[in-house]
């Protein structure tokens, strides 16, 4: 019996593997099917947010250059957050099909020091854009999210993301 687990594990070791020669044979993806692959994974996503912005109509979207997307639709009388600050805020995020993935809990807060913190990089883009006392909802793009693997936890890869968010306080 030894010999039989042997000899098959012999053959699949012997047989099984490529050289490296034969493996970049057999790898044929090339820069351009990424770039492609790419482009239409971003334009994919690109759709379902404009579909999501079309159940939202009355809201007055505002688009950065790198894809955030963003209505204030409560105006703070603070002062502008900028880099550095600790940011005392409220949010909730959720998945374009409405499932709630992360929220703060009613009576705490969550502080992040802007451009310094472990944050999505779309929240610390946008909350530069904000006052202290702004309500926003961002519209968070998966590349200035979480990515191509998500949060390894409630938001799945290449997931664009719903982020309702209060900046209550900066420090």
């Amino acid at each position: 019996m030894h010999k039989i687990i042997l000899t098959f594990s012999l053959s699949i070791f012997l047989f099984g593997c490529d050289t490296p020669e034969e493996r970049e044979k057999s790898i044929k993806w090339t820069t351009k099917e990424s770039t492609t692959m790419h482009q239409e994974l971003a334009l994919e996503e690109e759709l379902d947010i404009q579909l999501f912005l079309a159940r939202h109509a009355n809201w007055k979207i505002t688009k950065t250059g790198s894809g955030l997307q963003y209505y204030i639709y409560e105006a703070g009388k603070g002062q502008q957050a900028k880099e550095g600050d600790i940011a005392e805020v409220e949010f909730e995020i959720t998945l374009l099909d409405g499932t709630k993935c992360y929220t703060t809990a009613s009576d705490e807060v969550e502080e992040f020091q802007i451009d310094k913190a472990d944050i999505e990089t779309g929240i610390q883009e946008g909350v530069k854009l904000l006052r202290k006392g702004d309500r926003v909802k961002f519209i968070i793009p998966s590349h200035l999210a979480h990515g191509l693997i998500g949060d390894m936890n409630k938001i799945p890869p290449l997931t664009p993301i719903v982020v309702d968010f209060y900046l209550r306080d900066l420090l």
